[in-house]
Parts: structure tokens; C-alpha cells; sequence
């Protein structure tokens, strides 16, 4: 049986975003997956309170954090991965591929400084590629689809799926995105599928399905297999991606898509800064109708 690490979730409301603190009880070594910066897009100000809050709690239970653990660059929330860095020497690891996100991204916010090689990340992660979190055993799943460059974490019985599933009444990731591929999303959820069915899996995201009144983030791949409203057992590839992409065609962009990219890209760091110590983050405009000829 594979061991069974702690795992205690922080949810964030204003970007309905499951930051994870996974440790092993027996060495006290730990991980922090997908964490969360806090950002106010009215005011411009960036803060801390949400990962103070999770370092604290660490803290108070004797961690030693080895890992900032990005499943992807998201577009609905900053990383604070630089700030668990800065604060514990945890090193961040994210997928490989995370390279092709740079190069769709570095154009659009005119990113000069990034070398599109994802040499600002610590760690670049292989598809089946192993690691340890004190004694329990790690193992990265490539999970493309949502964006090129997803990945998900098993870490002893449980699996951090990152965005590409969502719990059974609610479906599955978004696979619009630059960069997204439907039918590879497919693929990526059944991978994970395959897996035991006791298996806890661990979602980055949660909104409420209708009719549900209260937040949850934690599944098995039974359950998923057996009831999600996507992509269950018996549903094909096809049935699948004409349903996704209907849904997609739905979707507004979300509300942190255009600071959250470019910060998430750099490995949770800002763009550099101007002559006079000034941060300033790039909003791409794009002149349509009668704006375009007073452009």
C-alpha cells in the first residue's frame, strides 16, 4: 500500500483556489502545492496573508517545506512560490514543458526578460520522473490538455491533480486556452483514471456545483470514474470533447488571466523592475469596432 501522507488544505475564496500542505508525519518534511499570492487587480497591491497563514501553520507543526510544487501556470491566481522559497529555501518544481507556455506568453506581454526555457523554475519535472518528500515516494504524471505544460503529483495514496479535473458534479478543466488541447485532456483525466480506485485525488479549484452548498476538494478515482458529470466511465473521447468545447464556448476569461500568466510564467516573480524601483505588470488591449479606427 503506498503511504499515506498528511495533507491539509487552505482554501482561498477570492480565487476559489486549494492550496495544499503535504508532509510526511514520520520526518516531518513537507511540500507546498499550488500556492497562492494574494492580489487585489483594482489596487494593484500584492499580499501575503494567505501563505503567512500556511507557513505559520507549518511552523506550529515542526515542517521543514522542501517543495513548492506548481501543477501548471494558472491564470486565475498569482504564485506565491517565491515567497515559500524565500522564507524556507524550498526549491519550486514544475513540468517540463512549462517552456511552451513561455514561448505562447513571452509575445503577448512583450516579456523581454524571459529566456522561454523555464530556467527560472528550480526544478523541471519529467513525466514519471521520482522524487521523495521525506520517506514517501513522489511521482510526477504528465497531464496535458488544459495547457501544454500540466502536470499532477502523486504523492504516496494521493494525487494533486492540479486543474485538469474538478470533483465529479462539477467535470473537468477548461481546454481553450492558448495552447489547450481537448482530446489531450481526455487522455490526460483517463491516465489518471487508471489509477487505484482508492486513490485520493486532490483538486486545485473548487465553485460550488448547483445544488451543492458547501466547498470540497477531496475525491477518489472511484468516484470519479463512477459519477463525474464529464467524463465518467462509458463516456468517449468524442462524446467528451463536443461537450467540453460547448462549455468552453461559454466561459468569460478569468478575472486574473492577464497578471497571473505573466507572474506565474516567471516562477511567481513580478517583471523586473523600471529605473525607479516601479513594478508594472502589461495589459495587452485589443481595438475592436469603432475603438479600433480611434486607435
Amino acid at each position: 500500500m503506498p503511504q499515506a501522507p498528511s495533507v491539509k488544505g487552505f482554501f482561498d475564496e477570492a480565487t476559489s483556489t486549494i492550496t495544499y500542505l503535504v508532509s510526511d508525519p514520520a520526518t516531518k518534511r513537507a511540500a507546498i502545492v499550488d500556492p497562492v499570492l494574494d492580489y487585489d487587480p483594482a489596487s494593484g497591491v500584492a499580499d501575503s496573508h494567505s501563505i503567512d497563514a500556511i507557513l505559520a501553520e507549518a511552523a506550529r507543526e515542526g515542517l521543514k517545506i522542501d517543495w513548492a510544487l506548481e501543477t501548471h501556470a494558472h491564470a486565475d491566481h498569482l504564485s506565491a512560490a517565491q515567497l515559500v522559497k524565500a522564507a524556507t529555501g524550498a526549491k519550486i518544481g514544475i513540468g517540463e514543458h512549462i517552456d511552451k507556455v513561455q514561448k505562447l506568453f513571452k509575445p503577448v506581454f512583450d516579456a523581454q526578460d524571459i529566456k522561454a526555457d523555464g530556467g527560472c523554475f528550480d526544478r523541471l519535472f519529467k513525466d514519471g520522473e521520482q522524487f521523495k518528500i521525506g520517506e514517501i515516494e513522489c511521482e510526477v504524471i504528465y497531464t496535458p490538455g488544459h495547457t501544454p505544460a500540466d502536470v499532477a503529483y502523486r504523492i504516496g495514496d494521493a494525487v494533486f491533480v492540479g486543474d485538469t479535473l474538478f470533483m465529479p458534479d462539477y467535470g473537468t478543466a477548461r481546454a481553450d486556452f492558448p495552447g489547450g488541447d481537448v482530446h489531450a485532456l481526455y487522455r490526460s483525466i483517463r491516465r489518471i483514471l487508471e489509477l487505484p480506485p482508492q486513490t485520493r485525488l486532490f483538486m486545485c479549484h473548487d465553485y460550488k456545483a448547483p445544488g451543492r452548498d458547501v466547498y470540497a476538494w477531496e475525491t477518489t478515482v472511484a468516484d470519479e470514474r463512477a459519477k463525474n458529470v464529464q467524463i465518467k466511465d462509458g463516456v468517449s473521447e468524442e462524446e467528451f470533447v463536443a461537450d467540453r468545447q460547448k462549455r468552453d464556448k461559454a466561459l468569460a476569461a478569468p478575472r486574473l488571466l492577464l497578471p497571473s500568466i505573466q507572474v506565474n510564467i516567471r516562477a511567481g516573480k513580478f517583471p523586473p523592475p523600471h529605473a525607479d524601483g516601479g513594478r508594472f505588470l502589461t495589459i495587452p488591449v485589443k481595438l475592436k469596432g469603432d475603438a479600433a479606427r480611434a486607435g
